[in-house]
């Protein structure tokens, strides 16, 4: 099993606009997509240094599942413009960790 990390800051007083943007439509939109090998995602968020850091973490069954969801450039982010609108920053790659227990 593959899991994807990725990462998006926003000011406090966006910070549950992103939310709502990530619960109601980015979090459908990527079910939606019906990928085989997709595990499930989940999402959390934290107070950091005047920021809100959201993360994050997607399961996959294998990086060929990932590549299916990203593309050839798998470790590239995709954030939809919906979540640009709010966020501050994100990371332009995403994180990948191999399952092993």
């Amino acid at each position: 099993m593959i899991i994807r990390i990725w990462r998006g800051w926003t000011a406090p007083d966006k910070a549950q606009d992103y939310q709502d943007v990530l619960t109601t439509q980015v979090i459908p939109m990527i079910k939606g997509y019906n990928i085989t090998g997709f595990r499930k995602i989940e999402s959390m968020r934290r107070d950091v240094g005047g920021e809100v850091e959201f993360t994050t973490i997607m399961w996959f069954n294998s990086l060929d599942d990932i590549r299916a969801f990203a593309g050839d450039d798998y470790e590239r982010a995709h954030v939809p413009d919906i979540a640009r609108a709010v966020l501050t920053r994100w990371d332009d790659c995403a994180l990948h960790y191999e399952m092993f227990d």
